[in-house]
């Protein structure tokens, strides 16, 4: 049987509030690798290339035919990886005088072998999870709803990537999630945006890139551009200065941060569970953490899938947006702005009075809010919410994007108290004006019990988005940081708790 837990205010003789925890835990599978490029430095790159070349044909097969047969169990396609792999060594043919057209189909691919390497994506944590609708509901019955659940998941390296699973809600939101498919797919990488210079040298400046570099490009950059352009000058430009170590890593940072704008595309006979989006640019190169995911519904009604999730390389946190509406093809851009600072970014679900809305904490301590006519420029956060209880005073924020009610829009929140416990609680603001707090819990909602505080992270639970369904809502949350669960509250109960306190 489900275990409820009680929420109890100070003050006894007021009404208690039930929690409902789910007995569902998704736990990280170490099985789930994905075979990623493998390169442990020029020297020895060329040297394990020169080696393999002189191998005979017979011995380069004997060689790459167990391989394939092994790995073709463990990956959907295997060749099509190792040819990749394989053709990413292109400078290193060249210096060694072969021409990379010209070697042999098996030859490639056991070169390919040599520079891949598995990598379990969630083989040391996973979790803070967010939720919404599946596009597709089709062929349910009445009071059930398909969701998509996105997770942080993290491997070797503490490298953080984005991973799904889809489950099924019943009419009682009991939650079923799917069993995973057999493989897990990186995308395919497509760069083809427009570049807007102004913009691009705007976030170039926020990544503390040289600014002698930036107005040297900037001089002869077009206003608009594209990813060729770029490379191009940074090609030429390294040539002037090839002597200059610092001045070429500078230009270097141009073009990863040019890396940040990408589209990326999964086969369509993937499962929502085989696809992973995993950090593709030099900025994102130490993970991609915590995405929020809302289903945003346009003036026009129809839907499209946004999230804001934290690139970050090590030092530089870059805050970037997501886009897709059917979760095969995604659009990933950075976003601009003083706002657009620090993590916890959470866009609302639609626009009000004619405006995005996003929340923020650009100073890592309080919840702010933004308003912008465009849904990646982000300017003059307004400050909405400080610390103000005891179990949330070393800092707050948001625990996804806010949900529309009847009542105002509920905001699930975070606070992180004593020992650094992370605990979950609940606002409500304004339908029309979401500047205005118009009631808030003054207790926690979710503490992490004796069964959930050990982890990857003890003494946290953590959640990056809820849903509402059949009366309830339902907060998808990470254990410690190490696994995830679910728990479902009452929502008549908890707004009207929530209104009680619309006066301190």
């Amino acid at each position: 049987m489900p275990r409820k837990d009680i929420y109890i205010y100070k003050t006894p003789y007021k009404m208690r509030l039930y929690i409902e925890r789910k007995p569902v835990k998704v736990n990280p599978d170490t099985k789930r690798v994905i075979a990623r490029f493998f390169f442990n430095g020029e020297a020895r790159a060329l040297e394990v290339i020169r080696k393999v070349l002189e191998f005979s044909d017979d011995k380069v097969f004997s060689l790459i035919s167990p391989i394939l047969q092994e790995y073709s169990k463990r990956h959907r396609n295997i060749t099509k990886i190792l040819n990749r792999h394989c053709k990413k060594l292109k400078k290193q043919f060249l210096t060694l005088g072969t021409d990379y057209e010209d070697l042999e189909p098996y030859t490639r691919l056991l070169i390919g072998a040599y520079f891949t390497h598995e990598y379990s994506i969630e083989s040391a944590a996973f979790f803070n999870p967010s939720i919404v609708d599946d596009p597709d509901q089709t062929d349910l019955v009445e009071g059930e709803k398909r969701v998509i659940i996105s997770f942080r998941a993290v491997g070797e390296g503490h490298i953080s990537s984005i991973v799904f699973r889809r489950a099924l809600i019943d009419a009682k939101n009991n939650i079923q999630v799917l069993p995973v498919g057999n493989y897990v797919d990186e995308a395919e990488v497509v760069k083809n945006a427009i570049y807007i210079k102004k913009l691009f040298l705007k976030k170039a400046a926020y990544a503390q890139i040289d600014p002698a570099v930036l107005e040297e490009i900037e001089s002869k950059l077009d206003e608009r551009f594209e990813y060729t352009s770029l490379s191009n000058i940074i090609k030429d430009s390294k040539t002037l200065y090839k002597d200059n170590h610092e001045r070429l890593i500078e230009y270097d940072k141009v073009l990863w941060l040019s890396d940040t704008y990408h589209t990326i595309s999964f086969s369509k006979d993937t499962d929502i569970s085989d696809r992973v989006i995993f950090p593709i640019s030099e900025f994102e190169r130490k993970g991609i953490e915590d995405a929020r995911f809302v289903k945003f519904i346009r003036e026009d009604g129809k839907a499209v899938y946004y999230a804001t999730y934290t690139a970050f390389d090590g030092s530089l946190i870059i805050p970037k947006l997501v886009q897709t509406e059917d979760f095969y093809e995604f659009k990933v851009i950075p976003l601009y702005g003083d706002g657009a600072q620090n993590k916890n970014l959470a866009l609302f679900p639609r626009k009000i009075k004619g405006k995005y809305v996003m929340m923020s904490r650009i100073d890592g301590w309080n919840n702010y809010l933004m308003f912008s006519d465009k849904v990646n420029i982000w300017e003059n956060p307004i400050l909405l919410k400080q610390p103000r209880y005891d179990w949330e005073l070393v800092q707050i924020g948001n625990c996804g994007s806010p949900i529309e009610t009847e009542k105002g829009w509920l905001v699930i929140t975070h606070g992180v108290g004593p020992m650094r416990r992370y605990c979950i609680g609940v606002v409500l603001l304004d339908l029309e004006d979401p500047c205005k707090e118009i009631g808030h819990l003054k207790e926690p909602l979710i503490i992490p019990n004796n069964d959930e505080r050990e982890g990857y992270v003890p003494n946290v639970v953590y959640s990056c988005g809820s849903i509402i369904s059949n009366g309830e809502l339902i907060i998808p949350y990470g254990l410690s940081d190490y696994s995830s669960s679910f728990a479902t509250v009452n929502l008549d109960l908890l707004l009207k708790k929530l209104l009680e306190n619309n006066e301190d």
